[in-house]
């Protein structure tokens, strides 16, 4: 059973709003992208990236960023 939102953290209910909202404009506006192609030179950058980051030699966890940015 989904909790009330009278026991709902501020948190929880600030989840909730902002997946509801989002799911309604995308499906109302839709993805301006789809249906595009990709070029092959933006896709092996992406790839070399998403490796990178796998890997550990690039990027940065969300709850480290939001942590330094004291948005935790």
């Amino acid at each position: 059973m989904a909790p009330t939102v009278s026991r709902m953290t501020k948190d929880e209910l600030k989840e909730i709003i902002e997946t509801t909202v989002e799911r309604k404009l995308l499906e109302l506006l839709g993805d301006p992208d789809e249906g595009q192609e990709i070029k092959q030179s933006l896709r092996e950058r992406l790839i070399r990236q998403r490796k990178a980051v796998a890997s550990g030699r690039r990027g940065e966890s969300l709850s480290n960023a939001a942590r330094r940015l004291g948005l935790d």
